[in-house]
């Protein structure tokens, strides 16, 4: 989602303008300029501190004003937050609200979101072309880029490896049509090719690289910014999955204008209340169901039902429908676990199935005897 706001040349002439600063922060933040208070960018957090790009340069900071029990709302890489300059230590007191927030369920059995990065314009979720493509994999990231407010993009790294032009156009073609709306670029940072039109891309605001360990971003990272900053590994030859070449998000500033924030691999891609994002991704799937004689079809035998009809004259894959069906369960299931309505609803629905399951199960035993 691109926010744009009317242009002031206060704004514009900010030494932190290449940082995304606009007239929409500058007017977020008057409340804390009248404290004194500095505004700056989090380039980077660990172990409840974060490197601040300022006007004055890179500061380091305290988090512990904002160490709030919810870890939603902990500072994350990509906010604007309010310094207070004078304090030794610097603390951050606050941070602006964000306008884009990429988040994940975490790994632990607890139900809890991990905030990735905020305030970001595009999601570019990386795919290696050195294994094979992994369909639903790409449908969960971009169900959750999409939940961010952000615009995905899908770069297919290592097209070198893919020497063939007509089976490269296929596997292009096979993502675009898993990522409705989604731009797809195959690229090679070793060959240098595509990249041009990425940094066209990535030029106009904040971009966050995701994907697997071995997906190539911090080689994709160090193309970008035309040096070697980030640390590069090898990638295994079985599995082409690499080690976690970034262990922390940085924000980097692209020579041909924007940021991007480079993560880890990330090996667990759990959704995290994205139910819009769900939809989005599978947008095909959502306006055929629109189109079934009941509003709660399942899309199982059940008269008039556009999804099936759709599957049956090959229009739609039963991979695809799958995939759909099981980011729905499991986005359910997390929703569920915070939100004690929808959970009251989900068990409703179960009681209602559990009682025709059994009643279809008498009758059967009726008939049986």
């Amino acid at each position: 989602m691109n926010l744009s706001f009317p242009s002031a040349s206060s704004a514009s002439s900010h030494p932190l303008a290449t940082y995304g600063w606009d007239a929409g922060w500058e007017s977020e933040f008057a409340p804390y300029a009248e404290q004194g208070l500095l505004p700056g960018r989090v380039v980077r957090v660990d172990r409840g501190q974060c490197d601040v790009v300022t006007a004055e340069g890179v500061l380091r900071a305290d988090t512990a004003f904002v160490t709030p029990h919810d870890p939603l709302r902990v500072v994350c890489t990509g906010d604007w937050v309010a310094v207070d300059p004078a304090g030794n230590p610097r603390y951050v007191r606050t941070y602006l609200p964000r306008r884009t927030a990429f988040v994940r369920s975490t790994s632990s059995k607890r139900s809890e979101g991990q905030i990735l990065a905020a305030n970001v314009d595009h999601a570019i979720v990386a795919v290696s072309l050195a294994v094979e493509l992994d369909l639903t994999r790409i449908e969960r990231f971009l169900a959750l880029a999409w939940e961010s407010g952000a615009q995905p993009v899908v770069v297919l790294t290592k097209a070198d490896l893919v020497p063939d032009a007509v089976t490269l156009s296929y596997i292009v073609e096979d993502v675009e049509t898993t990522a409705p709306g989604v731009p797809v670029l195959p690229l090679s940072a070793r060959l240098g090719e595509g990249l041009d039109v990425l940094a066209a891309v990535l030029s106009g605001g904040t971009s966050v690289l995701l994907g697997q360990s071995g997906a190539g971003k911090s080689t994709l990272a160090n193309a970008l910014l035309g040096d070697d900053v980030m640390t590069v590994q090898a990638t295994r030859d079985m599995d082409g999955k690499g080690r976690h070449t970034t262990t922390t998000r940085n924000l980097l500033l692209l020579p041909g204008g924007g940021v991007v924030i480079d993560t880890p691999g990330l090996r667990g891609v759990g959704l995290w209340d994205a139910g819009t994002g769900v939809g989005q991704v599978f947008s095909e799937i959502e306006e055929l169901a629109a189109e079934c004689r009941f509003h709660d079809c399942a899309h199982g035998a059940e008269p008039g039902c556009a999804v099936r009809a759709a599957l049956e004259a090959g229009e739609l894959s039963e991979r695809r429908l799958e995939s759909y069906r099981k980011l729905l369960r499991e986005n359910q299931r997390i929703v569920a676990k915070t939100d004690a309505r929808v959970r009251a609803e989900l068990r409703r629905e179960w009681k209602r199935k559990g009682a025709e399951g059994k009643a279809a199960m008498e009758a059967k035993r009726g008939r049986w005897h």
